[in-house]
């Protein structure tokens, strides 16, 4: 088996959390230019181990071996490299699993290549099983760009339409040091929704008009527009359903105040990493600024900027049904 490959993107949720599986309502993801890597080395990998850090690569494997006839016993051995702060709200873990989907499936099929829906699919199905949460994650680090999605309660969310980051924009990230609990967090979140809790009603409310926002300020290329946008859905979020903490508010604080960044958590939350866009003239300087704020401030944050990672398919995407406002 000749070594393979396989490179994958993160991706921000720039409003939306939760939208993607609540059956109803719009996100916006953007995936991001820090990279999972999986390269696969010839020859199967090692034995189990009791407590090993390469469950991943045998659960998906065994996904894998009840989908492609003729797959050995055992994985391949692989190297995984993350540029991404794990635990953090960026999806680092889907893009480690679609990784490891791609480069397990091309090493094993001699040249031919399973279409990135499937491998989507496949993902999707995978991480449901385990976090029983929605699909916007898989989408956003497959398709790259950024992604508007219609959510749906099962299966992947509907992608309505997709555009690039301008290249004049960048991306900064401001990891908290405090790692957020995808598991718990989708399993309240389903109980309120079961319940018919009103908050969580006003969260989806608020948030897909914060979308529609984001969305349309992503269109029209308006970066304050879009930081304010931002900064609605963040509020939605902490507001509504108490996805932030008082360290990344002071963190917020903090980054408006030294360097002129609105941030927006990214994911689950309860931790993780906050996002914000600048222009990119500015990004080095804002990013210089934040983190000499941080380090006297709150020295176990990190500054990490980055670009946006361009998708793979750049066609528009037809819009069935009736067009929603800010869409």
């Amino acid at each position: 088996m000749d070594p393979i490959r396989a490179a994958v993107p993160c991706r921000a949720c720039l409003s939306g959390e939760d939208l993607d599986w609540l059956g109803g309502g719009r996100s916006v993801s953007l995936a991001l230019g820090l990279m999972t890597t999986v390269e696969t080395r010839p020859g199967p990998g090692p034995a189990p181990r009791e407590g090993a850090e390469d469950g991943w690569q045998r659960e998906v494997w065994a996904f894998l071996r009840e989908r492609l006839p003729g797959l050995g016993p055992r994985p391949p051995a692989v190297t995984v490299h993350s540029e991404a702060p794990a635990a953090s709200g960026l999806s680092s873990s889907t893009a480690r699993i679609v990784a490891l989907f791609r480069a397990f499936a091309d090493a094993s099929l001699g040249g031919r290549r399973v279409g990135d829906a499937t491998i989507t699919q496949w993902a999707y199905e995978f991480e449901f099983a385990v976090f029983n949460g929605g699909g916007m994650d898989h989408l956003a680090v497959v398709e790259g760009g950024a992604l508007l999605l219609d959510g749906r309660e099962r299966g992947l969310p509907v992608v309505r339409d997709r555009l690039e980051l301008p290249e004049r924009w960048r991306v900064i990230v401001v990891d908290s040091g405090t790692r957020k609990d995808t598991r718990h967090h989708i399993r309240d979140v389903r109980a309120q929704l079961a319940s018919g809790d009103p908050a969580l009603a006003a969260y989806r409310a608020a948030t897909d008009e914060a979308s529609g926002r984001v969305w349309a300020a992503l269109r029209h290329r308006d970066l304050a527009e879009l930081g304010a946008a931002m900064t609605a859905a963040h509020e939605a979020m902490r507001d509504h359903q108490r996805m932030s903490t008082p360290l990344l508010e002071e963190l917020r604080a903090v980054a408006l105040r030294s360097a002129g960044l609105p941030l927006k958590l990214s994911g689950a939350g309860g931790g993780g990493a906050l996002v914000g866009i600048c222009p990119a003239g500015e990004a080095a300087e804002t990013a210089a600024r934040l983190a000499r704020a941080l380090c006297v401030s709150h020295p176990g944050a990190r500054v990490v900027p980055t670009t946006a990672a361009p998708g793979t398919r750049r066609e528009p995407v037809p819009v069935t049904g009736g067009q929603r406002k800010g869409s």
